[in-house]
């Protein structure tokens, strides 16, 4: 292959000129240390939440079984989002709190590596797989259970800097 077809400008005029799906190619950018906090929450009756804390769901240990399924889904994202670069992460850690209050289960992640792109859609989709496998886990329990509020709570590093969301009114 020569260098003009090496070239990002030559990718994204030549190889697709319709239009469509393309990945990103991010071989120009620099390495730099990157990180990101998700969210997510799980909203469960009050006696699947109870089921939950004193761990008598027939599957096992909810919370646990979650903690590793959410670290496995940032490890594999991209397998699962198509046009997602592989990225080797350096760290993810998940935490998941049952909230008697909201009747819910609060999922965090945070991800980190060092590479030429984020690691948002790693720390969304350890959020994402941790909320999906609680659902699993419990749809026998109840079919009335929600998962909501999955979004991008901060990141670092990148040619567009930081990011901290702004609390909203509501929160």
């Amino acid at each position: 292959m020569t260098d003009e077809l090496q070239t990002p400008a030559y990718a994204l005029t030549h190889l697709n000129p319709e239009g469509g799906v393309r990945m990103v190619d991010v071989s120009v950018k620099g390495l730099t240390v990157r990180t990101a906090v998700a969210s997510g929450r799980v909203i469960v009756p009050p006696e699947v939440l109870r089921a939950i804390t004193e761990n008598q769901v027939r599957k096992g240990d909810v919370l646990t079984v979650a903690q590793i399924a959410g670290i496995m889904g940032a490890k594999q994202t991209s397998l699962l989002i198509p046009l997602c670069h592989h990225v080797n992460l350096t760290a993810v850690d998940l935490e998941l709190k049952p909230n008697e209050e909201t009747n819910s289960i609060e999922i965090r992640a945070y991800t980190k590596a060092t590479g030429p792109t984020g690691v948002e859609m790693e720390a969304l989709t350890a959020v994402s797989i941790a909320a999906l496998t609680i659902y699993d886990m419990c749809k026998s329990l109840s079919k009335e259970i929600v998962i909501t509020d999955i979004q991008l709570l901060a990141k670092t590093g990148g040619a567009s800097g930081d990011y901290r969301k702004t609390p909203s009114r509501a929160e």
